[in-house]
């Protein structure tokens, strides 16, 4: 699969999340593998009105990240798309999947699969708008009765999207259930762009099955690296035929040491600690006595004490 002329060495995404995927993950993400990164989402309005919480979270690290925007309104999509090259994303990406309430009830996210005109018509003036590529992100339907993921992925690539990513879920679903894939595997057959799929890769069998079974030109992983970055390296593997060697516990403390430093220095301690709570959360799931370590990551204030409950969780000693 190839986006603005860069080819992916793995066909591995690391699929935009809101709250989860920012520079600090986004980092270690692609040093275990992930091959092309989607920021979280970032409001179009907010942009266009200078909002500086909003910019700080659509600067990029590489050259092989995009900016994942959201909204309803073209010209406000387009207008923030413009605005938005100053930072040198790889693509932009729009979200027509987020399944949240404030999202849904602002016509947003998965909202806009209710219209797919208005889905051309925004993939339409946000690529007349930049030189990059443009994706869509979108889900298999608003709910059973109105699977229509086909339609809108069709109506997006004749507006100019450069590829689309399916979740295999309807927005009614939220994240319950299980990802179907006979949506993505019929979206696949019709669309002459590169189509990701996305939904349950937790392990690299469920990477390869989606591929074989759907015929999909990469894999989008999300909720399964919440606390396991190290997964890309794992599906890489399978993906070459190579032997997958599992980090051992000093190297996972390693990596979430790295994973504290790097979101405290681009943050500082007062925004990042609190943000990181979650993130330390799901590292500790499956770890010896992880409800007590969950507890304790919820009164972290400094990066040393974060720190000093890492070697906690995989048994270092100081």
């Amino acid at each position: 699969m190839e986006i603005n002329g860069y080819k992916l060495k793995n066909s591995l995404v690391l699929a935009p999340m809101a709250g989860v995927t920012d520079m600090a993950f986004r980092t270690l993400c692609a040093e275990y593998g992930a091959d092309y990164l989607v920021t979280e989402m970032v409001s179009a309005k907010a942009v266009c009105y200078g909002d500086k919480k909003t910019a700080a979270l659509a600067r990029v690290e590489s050259d092989r990240v995009a900016i994942q925007i959201f909204g309803s309104e073209p010209y406000y999509m387009a207008k923030a798309a413009e605005e938005l090259m100053k930072y040198k994303p790889l693509a932009i990406d729009i979200n027509m999947g987020c399944p949240v309430p404030k999202c849904v009830k602002s016509g947003e996210g998965s909202a806009l699969m209710k219209n797919p005109k208005l889905c051309g018509r925004i993939v339409s003036e946000v690529r007349s708008s930049i030189n990059v590529p443009v994706g869509v992100k979108m889900r298999t339907g608003f709910d059973d009765e109105h699977k229509n993921a086909l339609e809108v992925a069709l109506t997006v690539e004749e507006a100019g999207a450069a590829y689309v990513c399916v979740h295999g879920r309807t927005r009614q679903q939220m994240y319950t259930g299980f990802a179907e894939r006979d949506t993505l595997k019929s979206v696949k057959a019709a669309l002459s762009i590169p189509v990701i799929g996305n939904g349950d890769i937790k392990c690299a069998a469920d990477a390869l099955s989606m591929m074989a079974e759907t015929g999909c030109d990469a894999v989008a992983v999300g909720r399964g690296a919440m606390g396991k970055p190290w997964l890309f390296a794992e599906i890489a593997a399978a993906m070459e035929g190579r032997e997958y060697i599992p980090p051992t516990a000093e190297e996972k403390y390693n990596t979430v040491v790295r994973h504290i430093q790097l979101a405290v220095k681009a943050k500082g301690e007062r925004v990042a600690l609190p943000e990181l709570r979650g993130h330390l959360s799901w590292y500790s799931k499956g770890l010896y006595g992880s409800a007590a370590l969950r507890n304790r990551v919820t009164t972290v204030t400094t990066e040393k004490e974060a720190i000093e409950v890492v070697a906690e969780m995989f048994g270092i000693k100081g």
